[in-house]
């Protein structure tokens, strides 16, 4: 018997102790999975609004922790996380199509402050909304025949790591050892 496996044996079982975390697994309750994309439909549908968890949870008829989590499960993300990359989306859509200042489409992608919006899209991203909009804009003849859901799925931005979490790993790689 391997070692691993006598200390296994030979470790007290507690009633309430979990071998790996609930989101480990899948989320399989069809019902469930049904609330959820009700809510998930709302947020893309009206990506510019306030969803907080609390209006979230009442969309889909649960509790609001057991909406944060039945959410990450089945979604990988979580519901702040997936309104952000929608938000992004719709603005970098915005400032490839339209000719909107920076401003307009902070507000109307749902942004508060354009001050947050410029910095989180720089993190997010990694440019300026400006810098942005000169780069889909010079690179515009190639991708003109690309489907719009395509360029949406390209250009969406992975956020497997939390915003705040990229900008204190960024500020740390600044910081001479």
């Amino acid at each position: 018997m391997p070692a691993s496996a006598a200390l296994k044996a030979d470790a007290p079982t507690l009633p309430n102790a979990h071998p790996e975390p609930p989101d480990a697994e899948p989320l399989q309750d069809p019902a469930l999975l049904r609330r959820l994309l009700r809510a998930k439909d709302r947020m893309d549908a009206a990506s510019h609004e306030a969803w907080p968890v609390k209006r979230l949870a009442e969309v889909s008829g649960v509790s609001e922790a057991h909406f944060a989590r039945s959410f990450k499960r089945a979604f990988g993300l979580p519901p702040h996380r997936y309104l952000l990359t929608r938000r992004i989306e719709q603005a970098t859509t915005l400032l490839r199509d339209t000719d909107l200042d920076i401003t307009d489409i902070a507000f109307a992608t749902g942004w508060e402050s354009l001050g947050t919006f410029g910095r989180t899209f720089r993190d997010v991203t990694g440019s300026s909304p400006s810098a942005m909009r000169i780069q889909v804009r010079a690179n515009l003849p190639e991708i003109d025949r690309v489907p719009a859901c395509v360029l949406k799925a390209a250009q969406r931005p992975d956020l497997t790591t939390a915003v705040l979490e990229k900008r204190r790993r960024a500020g740390k790689a600044k910081v001479q050892p």
